[in-house]
């Protein structure tokens, strides 16, 4: 995982700099920005592998610049804060976070997250390349499109990995461990809701067409992706 450039973006400098020690290690580079103005500006003049984000920050919060990133990138971002209520992550995860890690953490932990996410994205790249079709739906792995009706709907990563692993496994019934497991690929530590959040959103991007109808809610025990003939 060489030539990896990370953003970590924290008004916090003795967290930018433990976190930059312990990345600097595993031969990552690394950038740093304090406020999320300045974020924003760095992430339209370079591009990053991966973004670790704090939420509480000055000019600009981490909602905000979560929510600019996913207009027009799907790099994957890792969002820090110090707190650790439920109705933040699911938020968090609504904007197009990838993960989330409550302050304080492990600077080992943190990059085992990292690794494990770089690796997540490596693998997509490099493995599937499956064309989906169904009736109003078209999903492109290897170039991460999908399309509803002909028009391209925009999705963020986690989204279109848990919209694909279903399509992929169509018929099948799934729990949200499983999906958990399966879509987010490592030790996950956020809530169940997790899932919930990332197929309300996957509905509502779908919209009114055939295609938002094929992911199933099955009561008491999880979902399913359905193509009705």
């Amino acid at each position: 995982m060489h030539n990896i450039r990370i953003l970590v973006v924290d008004d916090e400098k003795r967290i930018v700099d433990l976190v930059r020690l312990y990345l600097e290690k595993e031969g990552f580079a690394v950038d740093e920005a304090f406020n999320g103005e300045q974020a924003l500006d760095m992430m339209s003049k370079t591009s990053y592998d991966l973004i670790i984000l704090d939420l509480m920050l000055p000019v600009v919060d981490g909602w905000t610049v979560c929510k600019e990133l996913r207009k027009k990138y799907d790099t994957p971002v890792i969002m820090l804060t110090a707190r650790g209520e439920e109705f933040d992550k699911v938020l968090g995860f609504e904007l197009g976070a990838d993960d989330y890690v409550v302050k304080p953490f492990s600077p080992r932990e943190l990059t085992a997250r990292v690794k494990a996410l770089l690796r997540r994205m490596v693998s997509k790249d490099d493995g599937e390349t499956d064309v989906l079709v169904f009736p109003n739906l078209f999903i492109d792995p290897a170039a991460r499109v999908v399309k509803v009706d002909d028009k391209e709907v925009t999705l963020t990563p986690k989204e279109f990995d848990l919209l694909y692993f279903m399509a992929k496994n169509k018929d099948r019934v799934f729990n949200r461990e499983k999906l958990l497991e399966e879509v987010w690929g490592y030790d996950f530590y956020g809530s169940l809701r997790t899932v919930d959040t990332h197929i309300k959103q996957l509905r509502e991007k779908l919209g009114r067409s055939r295609a938002a109808s094929y992911i199933n809610t099955i009561w008491g025990i999880g979902y399913k992706f359905e193509v009705e003939e």
